[in-house]
């Protein structure tokens, strides 16, 4: 008897962390590229600090829409909304941050704002966003596909009225600067870190993954349900106002359509790095490094000069690979239950 119970506790002390995984996965498709690299481009792909500089600041917009998305991924639900929030909120923001020195500046009376102007301005309406999302789905029981694919529309909309589809450029040389350098990747990492701790150590990340799953059981324990998940959209909301505010900056420039399909790769971030669709189960660590799988995907496919279509075309196999694969752990936990 004194075997059996010993067995099980040992086999679970010498499981391996689901990030483990994650990031051999990484260092798995690193190699790959690197060996295709010199095979068919005759040239390292690793070895190239150029490249690799390129791809960390592409992927780190993703990454800080990725780990909003991965908090409400957790809980249950789905934000479809965060591409098109970033082009709202880079639109409107970067509208109070132009120079005086445009002459057709949107407000020019509203010309040479202090930085924290635009910021406010950027992460007020990504908040904006993202509490109409929680309280639509919160107060009214509308499925969150349905929820955010309503703001999704109609953020783009207000991003395409707001100048007529006419581009917004001039910023301010302190605003331009949020984007300038390795800032984006710095502002990524701080965001991980911080929401890492947020989930892993705080009372919000313990009703997150509580209400994720079992939301019943959650609101049976005490937990507000409603207002937790108002307060997720809000935070993933805040995180894609944010995204907007770099990926302007960084542009130095602001148009209707950016932002085009980041919602589909920050939620393939999040799934790649063990975030479960079903709920309950993900952390962002994992999400990172899905980021960062991502990314090297994506510019690995540029180095070999894979035409775009097929890079797109991989990328859904990758996520419905990454949803069969934790399908099957979740059945192979339920066994093991």
């Amino acid at each position: 008897m004194e075997n059996v119970q010993i067995e099980p506790a040992a086999r679970a002390k010498r499981r391996v962390p689901q990030e483990v995984n994650i990031l051999l996965v990484l260092i798995g498709v690193a190699l790959i590229f690197e060996v295709l690299g010199w095979i068919l481009q005759g040239q390292s792909f690793l070895m190239n600090p150029q490249r690799l500089t390129i791809m960390i600041l592409q992927v780190s917009v993703i990454g800080i829409i990725a780990i909003g998305v991965t908090q409400v991924i957790v809980t249950g639900g789905i934000d479809l909304s965060s591409g098109s929030v970033v082009a709202m909120t880079a639109m409107i923001a970067m509208s109070f941050a132009q120079t005086s020195d445009y002459a057709r500046a949107i407000y020019p009376a509203l010309t040479d704002m202090p930085v924290v102007v635009p910021l406010a301005v950027g992460f007020g309406l990504g908040l904006l966003a993202g509490v109409i999302n929680g309280a639509l789905i919160a107060r009214t029981g509308i499925p969150p596909f349905i929820a955010t694919l309503g703001m999704m529309v109609t953020a783009r909309g207000i991003a395409k009225w707001y100048t007529k589809g006419q581009p917004i450029s001039f910023p301010t040389e302190s605003f331009a600067k949020i984007g300038s350098g390795a800032w984006p990747v710095v502002i990524f990492l701080l965001v991980a870190v911080l929401f890492h701790v947020a989930l892993r150590y705080t009372r919000y990340g313990k009703f997150t993954y509580a209400i994720g799953a079992n939301p019943q059981a959650a609101r049976v324990s005490g937990i507000n349900v409603q207002r937790h998940l108002i307060k997720v959209y809000a935070v993933a909301g805040l995180l894609s106002g944010l995204a907007g505010i770099v990926t302007a900056a960084r542009a130095e420039t602001a148009q209707a359509g950016m932002g085009m399909s980041y919602e589909l790769d920050a939620i393939a971030a999040a799934v790649i790095g063990g975030t479960s669709l079903t709920g309950g189960r993900g952390r962002i660590f994992g999400t990172v490094i899905g980021t960062v799988i991502l990314g090297l995907m994506m510019s690995g496919f540029t180095f070999l000069r894979v035409d775009a279509y097929y890079q797109e075309i991989v990328k859904g196999i990758i996520i419905v690979a990454a949803v069969v694969a934790d399908v099957y752990r979740q059945k192979a936990r339920s066994k093991k239950a």
